[in-house]
């Protein structure tokens, strides 16, 4: 187990902990927001190259529509403890598009994910309210869509057996694992009560998580043989239990690689950007107060 694995598990036992306790003041309550995060990373994802230029992409996988649940638990009309789960539905990043003669890449890559968040609520008044609190995925992964096509040249279509002119059209999908990831979550909202019970909110969060990239694999690959008035010719030239020479269905992401390795599935491991800055609405619902009894 990692040694941040161990902190983050450590801060959301002593969160729920302190949630389920009983005090002299007490005010748990529910929520369920949802909304949409644009990049704040701002770091380079891809490229897009034609033939008179190559221009870089940038983003992050944070970006998309996203939703929570959360409880909280307040001990006094300030201070408070928040524990979240959320689910990411990543926007589209362009990873890489290619326009040269002969020659087309279409590939973006987007995220599906699941978080976590243990945090610290204040209020500055009954209307206005800010968090701050340590973010972790929980799961999920970032999906690579991927389109090629290739005119082939003559010797490659004589041993096809396709007249000049005919292309070959890829399409694949390969999902990519990250190790795990421990960031932070700021939030500033306001709070609109509706009666003793209801509430309604707004507010701006930012995430700050990056994922280091552990291994992928492909989960779907088709090739198929095409002839230049776009009448298929060959079904499936290519498939995930057959696929072409250089290309591995899994891949292992590692810090190191020695000068003389031969081995195509481990490639040099990178960081991605989940870095995120969005805005949500949601519906609070507060459960009548509590106060424990006094002994003296």
């Amino acid at each position: 187990m990692s040694p941040k694995y161990k902190i983050m598990k450590q801060i959301i036992i002593v969160v729920t902990a302190l949630i389920f306790s009983t005090t002299t003041y007490a005010q748990f309550q529910v929520s369920a927001s949802g909304g949409y995060a644009i990049s704040s990373a701002g770091m380079k994802l891809g490229e897009t190259q034609t033939s008179s230029s190559t221009e870089n992409s940038y983003g992050s996988y944070g970006e998309g529509l996203n939703a929570q649940l959360r409880g909280t638990y307040f001990f006094n009309d300030a201070i408070g403890v928040d524990l979240s789960l959320g689910y990411l539905h990543g926007s589209d990043q362009t990873v890489s598009k290619v326009n040269l003669t002969g020659y087309e890449v279409d590939a973006i890559a987007r995220a599906r994910a699941f978080g976590a968040a243990a945090s610290i609520v204040y209020k500055f008044n009954p209307n206005i309210y800010a968090r701050l609190g340590a973010l972790v995925k929980l799961g999920g992964k970032t999906e690579a869509v991927v389109y090629q096509k290739a005119t082939f040249s003559q010797a490659e279509a004589d041993a096809i057996g396709v007249p000049l002119g005919s292309y070959s059209e890829t399409n694949y999908v390969e999902d990519y694992h990250g190790q795990f990831p421990l960031g932070f979550v700021a939030a500033l909202g306001y709070e609109h009560p509706l009666n003793d019970h209801f509430s309604l909110f707004a507010e701006a969060e930012y995430y700050g998580i990056s994922l280091k990239r552990k291994d992928s694999e492909i989960t779907e690959f088709n090739t198929d043989v095409v002839l230049a008035d776009g009448t298929v010719a060959v079904r499936g030239l290519y498939s995930l239990d057959n696929l072409p020479a250089g290309v591995n269905k899994t891949t292992t992401y590692v810090d190191e690689l020695s000068n003389d390795n031969t081995d195509t599935s481990k490639e040099l491991a990178v960081k991605v950007p989940y870095s995120s800055f969005g805005i949500n609405f949601g519906v609070i619902y507060k459960f009548k107060k509590s106060t424990a009894d006094k002994t003296n």
